[in-house]
């Protein structure tokens, strides 16, 4: 599976990052050089509709973003924040050592989605800090 998400990477490309429903998540592994951009797109309804995905990094970063992408869609916001790494390094069967790559991905992941929920309520970090 690994392989084939790798050869066949689902929903490559780019969103508007200054579109008020993308969230946009950049994360990387200084340790192995990885680094992946995630985003997604939101509906009205609080669905992600579209994710998509640019990584620099090995196979298993590669396909752990991209089946990444291809598990949030269609979910809600709250529903893909319990996306956890375990969950994607079991699926693609990733060795010990590939396990940082699913990591990478669940961070990229929580990343959007907080880009995103700011994006909807920019006032309410100003208020929290404040606080």
């Amino acid at each position: 599976q690994v392989v084939d998400h790798y050869e066949n990477p689902r929903n490559v490309g780019s969103l508007d990052r200054n579109a008020k429903n993308v969230g946009t998540g950049l994360v990387g592994a200084p340790a192995c050089g990885d680094v992946m951009k995630l985003q997604v797109e939101v509906d009205e309804n609080g669905k992600i509709v579209d994710a998509r995905f640019k990584t620099f990094g090995c196979g298993s970063a590669i396909a752990s973003s991209s089946l990444a992408t291809e598990w949030v869609k269609g979910k809600t916001v709250d529903e893909a924040l319990k996306i956890k790494n375990t969950d994607i390094a079991k699926e693609l069967c990733l060795p010990p050592v590939k396990l940082h790559c699913s990591m990478l991905a669940e961070d990229a992941i929580k990343a959007a989605l907080a880009d995103y929920k700011l994006k909807q309520d920019p006032n309410k970090e100003e208020s929290e800090k404040k606080a």
